[in-house]
């Protein structure tokens, strides 16, 4: 029956990723489609390819904080571990399925970490382990990173393209400095997918690693190229519909502005990944856009698209970690 169950969580897993990919995708690429840097095609090419890169090449160090950073998984048997892997991760594909339906930019990095809680939430009611034995205080910094992220994603853009303006749009004409800026911003969307893929394969391979033992920092190469390959297959079938979310309707964006919005986002997930921290890149590049719009004045911004999406950030943790507790309870009882 394990086995049978850590079949189902690695392609839940995939699924997973394909979720990240349909709904993050808008994270590394919605500012150079708002901009027109790139079309839509050329889009789905590169992030695919560098959202895997980044996946692969950099995507250890969060996955082993999901795997094991939040739920103490020494604590429980292999069965239980897997039986939570797999209620958390389905938990999370779920919400994430749901919200990109709606066009929403949800976090998927809020959705697994409120899942992977959920798990452990339901195996202390069952006494399976204490409530202390969580590890709270690896989340505290976790919750407070995405405090953070977005504040200094907005920061950053917003400082980035004052400076821009200052120094050249006052300067030079704004028809030859954005010319020049387009070539530019596609060079941070490229950026911005590597960042990316780096940090959210983690939502979907940290469950998996959990499942299949792998606790250390010793994560196979198979199971980051799984997540990155569902990842680049989300990109390509349902990924414009956050694209278009984030990249036209909270602010105008020209290629100066998602050209800051991008390095401003991309510089700070990949301090993230480096520190193996999962930052919501969602948050990040939104407060991004956010603090662009903010350098042309709080009129630039549709706060009503703002608000819309904030409400589904609030909504992600405690939805993925209630579906994570029925899931499970499910499975535990009946199974």
């Amino acid at each position: 029956m394990t086995d049978v169950f850590i079949w189902l969580t690695i392609a839940v897993g995939l699924y997973m990723a394909w979720n990240i990919g349909a709904n993050d995708a808008a994270n590394s690429m919605a500012t150079s489609y708002g901009s027109k840097a790139l079309t839509l095609r050329q889009i789905i090419i590169m992030a695919g390819i560098l959202e895997f890169l980044g996946a692969f090449l950099y995507g250890k160090r969060v996955t082993h904080t999901i795997a094991k950073g939040i739920v103490p998984i020494d604590a429980l048997n292999s069965n239980l571990v897997v039986i939570g892997a797999l209620s958390a991760i389905l938990a999370a594909s779920i919400w994430i399925t749901v919200a990109t339906y709606f066009h929403l930019p949800v976090s998927t990095t809020h959705s697994i970490v409120g899942a992977m809680v959920g798990f452990g939430l339901a195996a202390v009611s069952q006494d399976y382990i204490r409530l202390e034995d969580i590890q709270w205080g690896a989340l505290y910094r976790i919750v407070l990173s995405w405090i953070i992220s977005p504040i200094a994603g907005a920061v950053i853009a917003f400082l980035l393209f004052t400076i821009i303006k200052i120094s050249l749009l006052s300067r030079f004409s704004n028809e030859s400095v954005e010319h020049v800026f387009r070539y530019l911003q596609v060079l941070t969307a490229g950026y911005m997918a590597f960042a990316h893929g780096s940090n959210d394969v983690a939502n979907a391979t940290g469950p998996m690693a959990a499942a299949l033992g792998y606790l250390g920092t010793e994560t196979p190469a198979w199971i980051l190229m799984l997540g990155g390959i569902g990842i680049t297959i989300g990109i390509a079938t349902w990924g414009y519909r956050v694209i278009m979310t984030v990249g036209e309707r909270i602010t105008e964006l020209t290629y100066t502005r998602g050209f800051s919005a991008e390095f401003a986002t991309a510089t700070t997930v990949i301090m993230a990944s480096t520190l193996g921290m999962p930052i919501s890149t969602t948050h990040t590049l939104v407060g991004s856009v956010i603090g662009v719009g903010l350098a042309g004045g709080i009129a630039s911004i549709d706060l009503s698209v703002v608000k819309r999406i904030i409400a589904s950030w609030l909504l992600t943790v405690p939805v993925a970690a209630g579906l994570a507790i029925v899931f499970y309870t499910l499975m535990v009882v009946f199974l």
